[in-house]
């Protein structure tokens, strides 16, 4: 156990997929003050509210009660809920307490946080999940950002066991226009491939299609790319939609019209309401099971 996170008070502001793997790691380096808060714990049978049973966290009744005399602050919402969450907890943040910003919101609205945070006492971070959390878990890349980057990395990280997370810039702002650039790319890849097998399925050439790819990107397993993807966004649909508004906005404050990044927002969106078509065998039967979900006419067999 390290003496830094012995000695940690930890505020979850958010107990989705990411604040609890926050809850279950620290624990795990000898946290054993963890506060938890999610506008979901009105709903018992919201996955904050089961995460927080699991857990054995008795959930706060506001952010205000959960970052009251907190030393780490983690905000992990929904990327609409971000600002409105740095605002409840700049209400009660203790002086000098870090305030780690893990929302894929935009650079804007990452200045927004931070100005609500610092003018509170608080030490504001950003900070920029460059992979999914898993399977690295807190030890995943994170990027961090802001006037308080550099004290966070050399004073906190490596005792919240964050010991891959470095400084990208010293402003508020990069570390959020980074990880939304490159969730044009990775985002607009699951709706490429989801719209591409969909369709691919109805002439019955899904698989000349996966095996194709190869001839003009790397060499890969792209059935298994391809089912994974397609896994992520019917699972997490809503959440990337809402980060690929956020995209978008990226995207247009740099003064290019967000074509792509908005396609991707509706994509997402619409794969979320098949998530119960989930746990197939292989890629193609999870194809079939969404199209047969969403209505679409089957296929026809040979």
């Amino acid at each position: 156990m390290t003496g830094e996170a012995a000695d940690a008070t930890v505020a979850l502001i958010g107990l989705g997929e990411v604040g609890r793997v926050f809850a279950e790691d620290l624990r795990a380096l000898g946290v054993t003050r963890i506060r938890a808060w999610d506008t979901a714990f009105a709903d018992p049978g919201s996955r904050a509210s089961v995460n927080a049973a699991e857990l054995g966290l008795a959930p706060s009744s506001s952010a205000a009660e959960a970052v009251t005399g907190a030393t780490f602050v983690l905000s992990a919402v929904t990327a609409m809920n971000s600002v409105p969450a740095a605002s409840s907890a700049a209400t009660a943040i203790d002086p000098g307490a870090w305030f780690f910003d893990l929302n894929s919101s935009s650079p804007g609205h990452k200045r927004e946080s931070a100005a609500l945070v610092d003018a509170a006492g608080g030490r504001y971070v950003e900070a920029a999940l460059m992979s999914p959390i898993e399977p690295r878990r807190l030890t995943s890349p994170f990027l961090l950002g802001g006037p308080h980057a550099a004290a966070f990395r050399a004073e906190a990280a490596d005792g919240l066991g964050l010991g891959a997370a470095r400084v990208g810039a010293d402003t508020v702002g990069v570390a959020a226009a980074t990880k939304l650039c490159r969730s044009v790319v990775v985002k607009g890849l699951e709706a490429l491939l989801s719209e591409s097998l969909l369709s691919a399925r109805h002439y019955g050439v899904e698989r000349e299609v996966l095996d194709s790819l190869s001839n003009i990107l790397p060499e890969a397993d792209w059935d298994a790319i391809a089912g994974y993807f397609m896994s992520r966004s019917l699972q997490h649909g809503v959440r990337r939609a809402e980060e690929m508004e956020e995209a978008a906005a990226t995207v247009a404050e740099a003064g290019v019209t967000p074509w792509m990044a908005s396609a991707t927002v509706e994509r997402q969106r619409w794969a979320a309401q098949w998530r119960d078509a989930l746990g197939q065998e292989d890629t193609i039967s999870l194809v079939d099971a969404v199209r047969a979900a969403a209505g679409l006419d089957p296929k026809e067999q040979a």
